[in-house]
């Protein structure tokens, strides 16, 4: 095979696909990405759970498939000087990179061992606008579990209805659930758990505008399409947690809180916590105001965030990393802290009741 095409296109490419080679594996080539000259050029990587494509524009010479190491192939794309990058391979997988005066010659890996890519027949699809996907997965990630005891956690779940989608991630300490209405989208009711992993990369690749992203559920893949780019996944299988019962409808006291304010105390309160030194944030809802209050053996820290509305003296303990997180997400810079006891759970919500977010928080037990 032969082609050549601008270097930084096809740098930009290889970062892409090199998201989803294998870093080690048994079979080398799925080290490697897996480059396809046919009508245009494909970049793939796939690791068997993932896989990655996208397409290049270039000047096709001579067709074929040659498979090349990612890390390698990428550091030579870095590296090379600006320019159009000439690109050749022989029947024995010898591949020569040609860009101005420099020049390589590697040997690559035997493109029938790379694998084929996973099909799938669509049973639905979705299409949304590139900016929403992108903010929805970046304030509900953060949520999902790095446990693999229960692999169904380490995704993230899909719920689409006629006009709003869902995303839930939850984690057994905190659950995220973000809401948004969608307007002329192509949808498809349906449901589906995507490795927390996978939408990662896709919301990498999309960018911040209305151009559509579009979704294939099939019955064990999706795909996420972006302009020349595809996210091919396996879907989690299990039985993701029922959140509509796990989420509170009532609660003892709603102090309305600035999001900013308390993110800074927590933020100051939590200095003197490290690995070694842990414990949580010791939190007294008080009338107007909320004493924050963390003690380690380096030392004590305290802070007072206000807020309207009273707790009633309620003193309840939290993970500061986790109050930090979804205090972060949170879309909205007023929201309504949520509580009924020190033992039940935490939710912030936006306090103009809108119901494009939820978070909940779960409580650590204090220690007189």
């Amino acid at each position: 095979m032969k082609f050549s095409c601008e270097k930084s296109l096809l740098q930009a490419a290889c970062n892409t696909a090199s998201r989803a080679a294998a870093s080690k594996s048994p079979i080398p080539a799925l080290e490697g990405l897996q480059l396809a000259a046919g009508d245009r050029l494909l970049v793939k990587g796939y690791d068997l759970r993932k896989a990655i494509v996208t397409a290049v524009e270039a000047d096709i010479a001579q067709r074929g498939t040659l498979v090349v190491g990612a890390r390698l192939f990428g550091e030579m794309m870095r590296r090379m000087p600006d320019g159009i990058v000439t690109v050749e391979s022989d029947a024995k997988d010898n591949i020569s990179v040609r860009c101005g005066r420099s020049s390589f010659n590697i040997m690559g890996a035997a493109s029938e061992d790379y694998p084929e890519l996973p099909s799938f027949d669509t049973l639905s699809s979705v299409k949304l606008p590139q900016g929403i996907l992108k903010d929805m997965i970046n304030r509900t990630l953060f949520a999902v579990s790095a446990d693999e005891v229960r692999p169904i956690y380490t995704g993230t779940l899909f719920e689409v209805g006629q006009d709003e989608l869902t995303l839930v991630s939850v984690d057994g300490y905190r659950l995220a659930k973000r809401c948004e209405k969608l307007e002329n989208a192509e949808m498809d009711p349906c449901s589906f758990v995507v490795p927390g992993s996978a939408l990662s990369d896709v919301e990498k690749i999309c960018a911040d505008e209305d151009a559509p992203v579009a979704i294939a559920v099939g019955a064990k893949h999706i795909s996420f399409t972006v302009g020349d780019t595809t996210v091919i996944s396996r879907r989690l299988e299990g039985e993701f947690l029922n959140y509509r019962r796990s989420i509170p409808d009532t609660f003892r006291c709603e102090l309305k809180i600035d999001r900013n304010e308390l993110m800074g105390v927590i933020d100051r309160v939590s200095l003197i916590v490290s690995e070694k030194n842990t414990s949580p944030v010791r939190m007294t809802l008080g009338d107007g105001v909320i004493d924050c209050l963390c003690v380690t053996p380096i030392g004590r820290a305290e802070d007072v965030c206000t807020c309207e509305g009273s707790g009633g003296g309620l003193v309840i303990g939290f993970n500061d990393r986790y109050m930090k997180d979804a205090l972060k997400a949170a879309a909205s810079d007023e929201l309504l802290l949520c509580v009924n006891t020190a033992s039940s759970p935490c939710i912030l919500k936006a306090a103009d009741g809108s119901e494009g977010f939820t978070y909940m928080v779960l409580p650590v037990r204090l220690h007189a």
